[in-house]
């Protein structure tokens, strides 16, 4: 059985950085996908930032220049760094690995991030 659990959310002013992680335990054969996903107040959940199985990344329109995803193999972790921190960026984070042929979903149970102004 696979847990990703997330670390890193809380308060910060509007310009600050925050650095999201996401440690998996459990045996992971094939990961397809690592990503980021965020709810905020009243809204749907979006995909912020995704890592692929080759490396490559893309991110939501709104975080480009601003936001990096990156992994730690051995840690078997993934990181969200968040700069230039807005109160729009304001939400609930959550990872997410697809794994496997069956591309099966994994999420943490989410941190929140508060941007005040």
């Amino acid at each position: 059985q696979v847990q990703l659990v997330e670390s890193g959310g809380g308060l910060v002013q509007a310009g600050g950085s925050l650095r999201l992680s996401c440690a998996a335990s459990g045996t992971i054969f094939s990961i397809n996908t690592m990503g980021w996903y965020r709810q905020p107040p009243g809204k749907q959940r979006e995909l912020v930032a995704a890592m692929h199985s080759g490396g490559s990344t893309n991110y939501a329109d709104s975080v480009k220049g601003r936001f990096t995803i990156s992994r730690d193999t051995a840690k078997n972790t993934v990181y969200l760094q968040m700069n230039s921190l807005k109160p729009v960026d304001t939400a609930v984070y959550y990872c997410n690995w697809n794994v496997g042929s069956r591309f099966y979903d994994y999420w943490g149970q989410g941190t929140q991030v508060t941007v005040s102004s």
